[in-house]
């Protein structure tokens, strides 16, 4: 911080040198600001007098990163020098990030230099559990991802882009089709996001392998059962012996690679569950597991070759091989997963850097399987991994944001991950200690009365009213839809602890109703912390009623549960495709039978 303050006129212009058109996204960005800030009006030029002239833009090649820049507001304007467009677009949301921090336009002076701790830094979305966004909700996320200055978006898919030569797997998905990627892929560019194709190529391909036409590709055909138990009931993994298994995924990459610029492609290939228990058995016998899931991998990068990409890949399987860590090849880039607290990513980051290969770190924003999210866990997650990632010379840093069993936990659940992510991603060391339900109010809710980052990092703390709080999800999620295959991820949560979570519920759903957001979407977000909230409660008597069915009416919790089904049906619709929703709220349809046994 410097002495004295600076006053933005309500009128002037925003300068641009070296090279204008380079410079004119960053530009924009700072005109927005102001007008939403105070309705200023700024006009952009590259030349003339300079007197009207409030805030320059610079390229130099002098700045020590990339995607560098330096900002230094004084008592009579405001420059800003970078090393790129995309060092000067970050400098412009940071300016941003100040202009909304000062309604009365009276800006302290100061000095920043600044640059990210990484060089790519990503969200990934899981399109494929039912939720597949419309348009008009990606190109808004784009629009934040790009305001906290993320510069990557890859959509995890399975089976929601319309090949055109496997009509019967996406027939009922709303899927995206061709015309719409480069759409998508045009907006990123346009915010400096790099759009990542991301297929998963292995296992995970039960969207294919159920049906007839592909059944006999499977691994086992007639399924297996989960090493938790659980009982899939059709193919889930390739069968890597069988020729015609790279034959499909090849077919999948001609048609899905054409439409992204990006010279990346993650192509999955996590958790082949019962890879070796069927085709394969024989052969994983004789040579090892690992070895022959290796050599499929190495089919799939030589795929690559011809496109042109570089093959990304989920590291959770080749890790427990270690011995074959080197003998991937060196153009690969391994993507580290794991979203407890506590994940080991230093010691898994280093097998790969030892092997010399690039890695990036993989926290997730613990929304999945919690209904209102894990507030706690997300944060010592995502805080970890950045440090990590930090420590060992990552390549890059990526927020996953999984809908497994359902995607029943709405969008704006997850912008504390993203958030929290964001910062941590760019400054780890800066932002470690960052009050996070303040920097929601301020630069995601926008909410002036300091209500909704509270709000969503409290209702996300929920889960921790059980004093044995369960990996990968909430207790309370399981409650609601685990079913009696699943009630050993809900048995032993006691009444008290159904009770103070409802105490706690109680207490931050009203404060719902003191809420100033200036969000277009401010009615929705709203609407979607409600219904989650409601969702919860619902979870934690069903709870009360599993454990002494005279503790509430089955008939009032069935009605209530009718009618949460059908709010799921709206809120979904607001911000997604129809493809998915029916199976999404069979889940709670079938949740609901037990109130009439």
């Amino acid at each position: 911080m410097t002495e004295g303050a600076f006053v933005l006129p309500r009128w002037g212009f925003v300068q641009l040198f070296s090279t204008p058109t380079d410079l004119l996204p960053a530009a924009k960005v700072i005109r927005t600001a102001v007008q939403e800030a105070a309705g200023g009006q700024y006009g952009i030029v590259a030349g003339g007098p300079e007197d009207d002239v409030v805030i320059d833009l610079l390229l130099s090649s002098h700045l020590p990163h990339q995607q560098g820049y330096e900002i230094e507001i004084e008592p009579n304007g405001i420059h800003v020098t970078a090393a790129t467009a995309e060092g000067a677009f970050y400098a412009a949301q940071t300016l941003a990030q100040i202009i909304c921090q000062h309604a009365d336009l009276r800006l302290p002076c100061m000095q920043i230099e600044d640059g990210p701790d990484f060089r790519a830094r990503g969200v990934m979305l899981d399109v494929s559990r039912d939720k597949v966004p419309t348009m008009e909700t990606l190109f808004a996320l784009v629009d934040q991802f790009a305001a906290l200055k993320l510069n990557q978006l890859q959509l995890y898919t399975e089976h929601t882009f319309a090949y055109r030569g496997h009509p019967q797997v996406w027939a009922e998905a709303s899927p995206f089709t061709g015309e719409e990627i480069l759409a998508l892929d045009q907006y990123c560019r346009d915010r400096f996001i790099e759009l990542v194709p991301n297929q998963n190529s292995f296992g995970h391909m039960e969207r294919f392998l159920k049906l007839p036409e592909y059944n006999d590709l499977a691994e086992c055909p007639d399924g297996f059962t989960f090493p938790w138990g659980y009982r899939h009931p059709t193919g889930f993994t390739l069968n890597p012996l069988d020729e015609r298994s790279i034959e499909l995924v090849e077919s999948l990459y001609a048609e899905l690679l054409p439409h992204f610029t990006s010279p990346l492609f993650n192509v999955g290939c996590d958790e082949t569950f019962d890879l070796g228990l069927g085709k394969s058995k024989e052969e994983c016998d004789r040579v090892g597991k690992g070895r022959v899931y290796l050599e499929f991998l190495k089919k799939i990068h030589h795929l690559l070759q011809d496109h042109q990409k570089i093959m990304m890949f989920w590291g959770d399987i080749i890790l427990h091989h270690p011995e074959l860590i080197d003998e991937l090849p060196r153009d690969v880039v391994a993507m580290e997963w794991g979203y407890e607290a506590g994940h080991p990513f230093d010691d898994h980051l280093a097998q790969f850097d030892s092997a010399g290969i690039p890695v990036f770190v993989c926290p997730g924003t613990s929304s999945w399987c919690s209904l209102t999210g894990r507030t706690d866990n997300a944060l010592a997650n995502l805080r970890e991994a950045a440090a990590s990632g930090v420590r060992q010379g990552a390549a890059g840093y990526l927020i996953t944001d999984w809908g497994d069993w359902g995607h029943h936990q709405p969008l704006p659940v997850s912008y504390l991950g993203y958030a929290a992510g964001a910062a941590y991603a760019w400054s780890h060391e800066a932002n470690r200690e960052l009050d996070i339900p303040a920097a929601l109010d301020t630069h995601v809710f926008h909410d002036p009365s300091r209500t909704m980052g509270h709000l969503a990092y409290d209702l996300g703390n929920v889960y921790q009213s059980v004093k044995t709080p369960l990996p990968n999800g909430s207790r309370f999620f399981w409650t609601l839809l685990g079913g009696e295959a699943r009630k050993n991820l809900y048995e032993g949560v006691t009444a008290e602890e159904f009770d103070r979570a409802r105490e706690m519920i109680g207490e931050i759903l009203p404060r719902l109703a003191s809420q100033r957001m200036r969000r277009a979407d401010a009615s929705l977000v709203t609407d979607e912390f409600a219904f989650a909230g409601r969702l919860l409660d619902h979870a934690c008597r069903r709870g009360r009623y599993l454990l002494n069915r005279q503790s509430e009416r089955a008939e009032t919790l069935a009605t209530e549960l009718r009618g949460l089904t059908e709010e799921h049906r709206r809120i979904w619709r607001a911000r997604n495709r129809e493809g998915g929703l029916k199976e999404s709220a069979g889940r709670l349809e079938r949740a609901a039978q037990v109130y009439e046994a």
